[in-house]
């Protein structure tokens, strides 16, 4: 590993004189620093990440919040964090991967570090408590996520009321009149989570705009729970003839249930869902669904941090359209 001595001796000055160039903190001759450079680049002298924040008043470190709270579904949170580190590395960036529940005071301690340059934060709630911390730090922040109030915050995620909304409108388009949404854990909705609440709102206002007899129905990530809720919906609403899923850790048990009650689907139940393509596809049948973008949510939060750095403006809200891919899942 080539050390900053190697660069001093190879363009004849001293370790600090290299310092110097590296840090911008005392003028050094034009002649002189065009030596040192050159020097760098011949011996392919990387500085540490200490040396480059002196440098640039940066530390090349971006922070991604990603508290793995109960309730949430982590292939689809860790599908977003490898997007998010892929795409920062293409900008010289690393990502600080913080996976406890920090909270504000978490959140604090990262950013008065001058560890990192810019956070993103994911798990966002309506009324987040981190907010009025994310409003005055002097550091650009992307949420993925909409909080109910996102004045003065740089937002991104799939349209997911607009979602709620595809996939009822689509069962009120194939003719059903009852149907259930089968949605998040209910810890997801007693946090008031963004997405969830936001599918919840877009599903019951495209089910009174059809007139069609709906409700929401929270399900714990488990088999057994999945059992339990189509064992009460099949004896509470005898009538039901389409459901939607948004709790992509009870799609298939949710199938396998009403089959074992004798519900065919599609033939007897159309079943449609909001989950990433790739377990739409793989499911049985392929369920039609509405995909979660959760590779270019990731990457699009980083393009708009490295924005915010560049000091370019960028919109306040980004919301990506929902598409709802028909399956065989629905008829």
């Amino acid at each position: 590993m080539v050390k900053i001595t190697d660069v001093a001796r190879h363009a004849g000055v001293s370790p600090s004189t290299v310092s110097y160039v590296l840090s911008g903190k005392r003028s050094i001759s034009v002649e002189t620093r065009e030596r040192v450079l050159a020097s760098i680049a011949h011996l392919g002298y990387r500085p540490h990440a200490g040396a480059r924040a002196l440098a640039s008043s940066r530390s090349n470190v971006l922070a991604l919040m990603v508290p793995l709270r109960s309730g949430i579904h982590v292939p689809v949170v860790m599908q977003i964090a490898v997007a998010a580190v892929t795409a920062a590395r293409r900008h010289d960036h690393d990502v600080l991967l913080l996976t406890q529940e920090e909270g504000v005071e978490g959140l604090r301690r990262v950013a008065d570090s001058a560890l990192v340059d810019a956070l993103i934060v994911m798990d966002v709630q309506m009324r987040d408590p981190r907010l009025p911390l994310l409003r005055g730090l002097g550091r650009p922040s992307v949420l993925i996520g909409f909080p109910a109030d996102a004045a003065d915050l740089t937002c991104i995620d799939l349209d997911f009321r607009a979602a709620g909304e595809a996939c009822a409108d689509h069962l009120a388009g194939l003719g059903h009149r009852t149907v259930a949404l089968i949605g998040s854990p209910p810890e997801v909705y007693e946090r008031q989570t963004g997405y969830a609440q936001r599918v919840a709102e877009g599903f019951r206002a495209a089910v009174r705009r059809h007139g069609m007899d709906g409700e929401v129905h929270p399900c714990e990530s488990s088999a057994e729970a999945a059992r339990a809720l189509v064992a009460r919906l099949l004896a509470e609403r005898p009538g039901l003839s389409g459901v939607m899923v948004h709790n992509e850790a009870v799609m298939e048990p949710v199938v396998r249930a009403f089959r074992a009650a004798g519900r065919r689907v599609p033939g007897d139940l159309s079943v449609v869902a909001i989950c990433p393509d790739e377990l739409a596809e793989h499911a049985d049948p392929p369920l039609t669904s509405v995909a979660v973008p959760a590779e270019e949510v990731g990457r699009r939060a980083v393009e708009l941090l490295m924005a915010k750095l560049a000091g370019e403006a960028v919109p306040a809200a980004t919301l990506l359209p929902p598409r709802l891919t028909p399956r065989g899942s629905d008829r």
